[in-house]
């Protein structure tokens, strides 16, 4: 369901790409970081990435991110280090707020600990796709040139994991939020 709704909203936002000739876009891009948690994994962490968004009318825009973040899971068992490059559609039902669907490629490492590798467990690299949820703000620009925005993202990853001895991380879920926040400059 998430996911059909999903490609009706991005289908959407390629059919009206059209009339952004007609509106003001505008482009930004600049860094942004977060703290981000799965359900199973240990501890919430911190992310940090690029944000590259273009309004191409004043209710519609586009968004590119690319980040970094890391979770470890099962008591250090492995640690999954990740690097998103995602999509997003986003809507402005208010000149300020937004929400937006879209998804993305998570280039995964799986890094096991010494123990797990000793018994035969390597360290992988899996590319995944996931879907995302996103509502946030865009405050009005502090200078001519440079906005702030924050928001909360939830993301659909559906990881399998290796079965480790002794249920490590048996049913483990690897779905995160993370809150956002990120300068964006005037390009």
């Amino acid at each position: 369901m998430v996911r059909r709704m999903a490609l009706l909203f991005l289908l959407g936002i390629f059919l009206l790409l059209p009339i952004s000739s007609r509106g003001q876009s505008s482009v930004y891009l600049g860094p942004h970081l977060g703290i981000q948690k799965s359900p199973d994994a240990e501890d919430p962490n911190y992310l940090v990435g690029a944000t590259l968004r273009a309004k191409l009318i004043p209710f519609l825009a586009v968004e590119g991110d690319v980040g970094y973040r890391q979770e470890k899971y099962g008591s250090g068992a492995v640690t999954v280090k990740d690097w998103p490059v995602t999509v997003t559609g986003l809507l402005y039902p208010l000149p300020l707020l937004y929400a937006g669907v879209g998804g993305g490629w998570y280039n995964s490492t799986f890094d096991y600990s010494e123990l797990y590798n000793d018994i035969g467990f390597e360290d992988e690299t899996t590319r995944d796709f996931g879907w995302h949820l996103v509502a946030g703000i865009e405050l009005p620009p502090v200078s001519s040139n440079v906005k702030v925005f924050g928001d909360v993202r939830y993301a659909f990853l559906d990881r399998e994991f290796e079965d480790l001895p002794e249920a490590v991380l048996d049913g483990a879920k690897s779905d995160f939020y993370s809150i956002n926040v990120g300068l964006l400059f005037g390009l």
